[in-house]
């Protein structure tokens, strides 16, 4: 059985995909990136594959992505995070043209062709109001934890408007919404709904096209995905489960079997 492993090294998690040569997810595991990235991503990587009883000897191919992905020293090859993300958006939805991607602390938008190559791309402004930490930042200051936004918004009757263009000034409509006695639940569809109009917005600058998925962290919250496909007017491609986190991790790992495939590594097998 010949084997690869995608790694990506992101800003907020490291994600790690085994694949084996029938393209099948052998497994995957997502830690905590914090400061020590080197450790986390050997950490990671033990654990992805002693679960499945494999060491690093038994994978042919190792592909990077991620901000963090040229400190990985048992790489094989480190490709971008557009690359990896048009891979395995592509793999998962064959007919992809659009791409959003929105992680902790990047949102990025790609338009791809029929080679899955990225013909555009655009990323957010460096402001936390448009990714991922905008919304976990919201949460907190509210007393509740991450794990709490999925259900905040399903208690959600109305919208509150967040319509800051900076994280610091859309903090500020926080406070201001709290002290008028306005529900947590509420202020978090409007954080959810000043994010989604930013990521449309991205969308309309690479002039997307269907179909649309979307990927990232942020992508586990259903309302998301949902009010992006009705500002877009369309149908929307989101992975099954967690999978939304690892999709640039599994694109990695698909391009190192082509990389096996075209060095012809891959009739070792």
């Amino acid at each position: 059985m010949i084997y690869t492993l995608g790694l990506d090294v992101g800003s907020t998690y490291t994600k790690a995909v085994v694949l084996d040569e029938n393209h099948h997810i052998v497994n995957k595991k997502m830690l905590p990136t914090g400061s020590k990235l080197v450790e986390v991503t050997n950490q990671v990587c033990k654990e992805v594959l002693a679960e499945e009883d494999l060491t690093l000897e038994d994978v042919s191919y190792t592909i990077t992505t991620g901000y963090g992905r040229h400190l990985v020293p048992f790489r094989d090859l480190q490709v971008t995070d557009l690359t990896a993300a048009a891979r395995g958006a592509s793999f998962l939805f064959p007919n992809t043209r659009t791409i959003l991607d929105i992680g902790g602390q990047t949102m990025k938008a790609s338009h791809i062709n029929d080679a899955k190559k990225v013909v555009t791309f655009r990323l957010n402004d460096k402001c936390a109001s448009g990714t991922g930490a905008f919304l976990e930042k919201t949460v907190r200051y509210m007393g509740y934890s991450t794990e709490d936004i999925g259900k905040l918004l399903e208690l959600s009757k109305s919208q509150v408007p967040i319509s800051g263009v900076c994280a610091v000034f859309a903090e500020s409509e926080v406070i201001s919404h709290l002290s008028e006695g306005v529900p947590p639940e509420d202020i978090m569809f409007g954080a959810i709904l000043s994010l989604t109009e930013r990521s449309v917005q991205l969308m309309k600058r690479i002039k997307a096209e269907p179909e649309y998925t979307l990927i990232g962290g942020i992508m586990r919250w259903k309302s998301m995905a949902e009010v992006i496909g009705e500002k877009l007017k369309a149908k929307v491609n989101v992975p099954e489960g967690d999978l939304a986190q690892f999709t640039s991790a599994l694109g990695c790992a698909i391009l190192g079997h082509l990389r096996l495939k075209t060095s012809g590594n891959e009739t070792l097998m």
